[in-house]
C-alpha cells in the first residue's frame, strides 16, 4: 500500500490551502446522491410520533403517499450546499492538520521505519473536531431548510407550506429575520464536534490496513480509503446520533410554530438545547436520543465510503501536501 504513505508536510508555510476544499466539493455531491433517501427516512423517524414507527413502515408510507420523489424532498439545499459544507469541512481539516503538524510537536510522533514525524491519532481527531465546528456555520442554514422540506408529507406541491428551498428561506426570514436561518446552531456545533471521532478512526483504520502490506490481505490505497471511510462513519454516528436527534428537534419545534401552519404568529421562546434534551429524556428515556439509528447506519457506510474514496483520490491527484499515514 505504498501510495497510502502520507508524510507530515515539513515544507508547508502558514498560507491557507484550498486543495482540501476543492476535493471536498466532489465528495459532498456524492454524499447527497448516495445517501439522501436514507436521510429523509431518518429525519421522519427523529421528528415523528411516539412510539417511534419502524424505518420500513416510514419508507412504505412515503412511497404510498408521496411516491419515490418523496424520498428526495429537501434534496436541493444539500445538493447545492453540501459541496460548500464539505468544501469547508475538508478544506479546514487539511489546514488544521498542517497547522498542528507544524506547531504542536506534542501531537506528532515518529513514523515507523522513516526519518520523519507524523501527526498522531489525537492530532487527527482534534483537527477533525475543529473542522466540524468550523463547518457548522455553513451547514446550519442548509440543514435547517432541508429538514423543513423533508417534514412536508403532502404529495402535491400546492398543498405544502413551503413550495421549495427559496420559498422556505423567504418565510423563515420574514418570521424570524436573519437569525432564523441559523436556528439550531448550538445543536449543529454539538453534533459536528463529533467529527473528532470520524477522522481519528479513519486514520487509525488506514494505519491498520497499511500493516497488511506484504500479506495475502494487502489492499490498494483506494480500497483502504473506501473501507476506512465507511467504517469510520459508523464510529462517528455511534457518538453523534444523540446530538443529531436534539438538533433535528430544535428545527422541528420551530417548524411547528410557523405562522402559516398554525394560523398564528410566532409566540413564546424556542426551546434551548438543554430543555429539548431534558424533554426528550423525560418522554422517551435514553432511547429517544437514538431515533433513526437504523437508516443512519444503512446510509453511513456506502455514502461516506464513497465520499472518502473521492476525497482522498482527488487529494492525491492534486498533489496536496501529505498530512497523514
Amino acid at each position: 500500500m505504498s501510495d497510502s504513505e502520507h508524510a507530515t508536510a515539513s515544507t508547508s508555510t502558514g498560507n491557507l490551502r484550498v486543495v482540501g476544499a476543492i476535493a471536498g466539493i466532489g465528495s459532498g455531491r456524492l454524499l447527497v446522491a448516495v445517501g439522501h433517501g436514507f436521510d429523509t427516512i431518518k429525519t421522519r423517524l427523529q421528528c415523528g410520533p411516539i412510539p417511534t414507527p419502524s424505518a420500513l413502515s416510514v419508507l412504505r408510507s412515503i412511497l404510498a403517499k408521496e411516491g419515490v420523489r418523496g424520498l428526495y424532498k429537501g434534496a436541493t439545499p444539500p445538493a447545492l450546499g453540501w459541496s460548500a459544507i464539505d468544501g469547508v469541512l475538508l478544506g479546514s481539516l487539511h489546514n488544521y492538520r498542517l497547522f498542528l503538524a507544524q506547531h504542536a510537536p506534542m501531537l506528532t510522533e515518529d513514523t515507523p521505519g522513516k526519518d520523519v514525524r507524523r501527526l498522531g491519532l489525537l492530532g487527527h481527531g482534534l483537527a477533525g473536531g475543529a473542522a466540524g465546528l468550523t463547518s457548522a456555520f455553513v451547514a446550519t442554514p442548509i440543514e435547517m431548510l432541508k429538514v423543513k422540506l423533508q417534514l412536508q408529507t403532502q404529495r402535491a406541491v400546492s398543498a405544502r407550506q413551503f413550495a421549495g428551498p427559496v420559498d422556505c428561506a423567504r418565510q423563515v426570514f420574514r418570521a424570524q429575520g436573519v437569525a432564523g436561518m441559523w436556528t439550531g446552531l448550538s445543536g449543529s456545533l454539538l453534533f459536528r464536534a463529533n467529527f473528532f471521532w470520524m477522522f481519528l478512526s479513519f486514520e487509525g483504520l488506514m494505519r491498520g490496513f497499511a500493516k497488511l502490506e506484504g500479506t495475502p490481505f494487502e489492499m490498494s490505497t483506494g480500497l483502504a480509503n473506501f473501507l476506512s471511510g465507511g467504517l469510520g462513519s459508523l464510529v462517528y454516528w455511534g457518538f453523534a446520533i444523540p446530538a443529531d436527534n436534539i438538533k433535528k428537534l430544535v428545527l422541528f419545534l420551530t417548524f411547528l410554530y410557523c405562522p402559516r401552519m398554525m394560523a398564528q404568529p410566532l409566540s413564546g421562546t424556542r426551546g434551548s438545547l438543554l430543555s429539548i434534551a431534558q424533554g426528550t429524556f423525560a418522554r422517551e428515556g435514553a432511547k429517544g436520543f437514538y431515533r433513526g439509528i437504523g437508516p443512519t447506519f444503512l446510509r453511513a457506510f456506502p455514502a461516506n465510503a464513497s465520499a472518502f474514496f473521492v476525497y482522498e483520490a482527488t487529494m492525491r491527484l492534486l498533489g496536496a501536501e501529505k498530512t497523514r499515514h
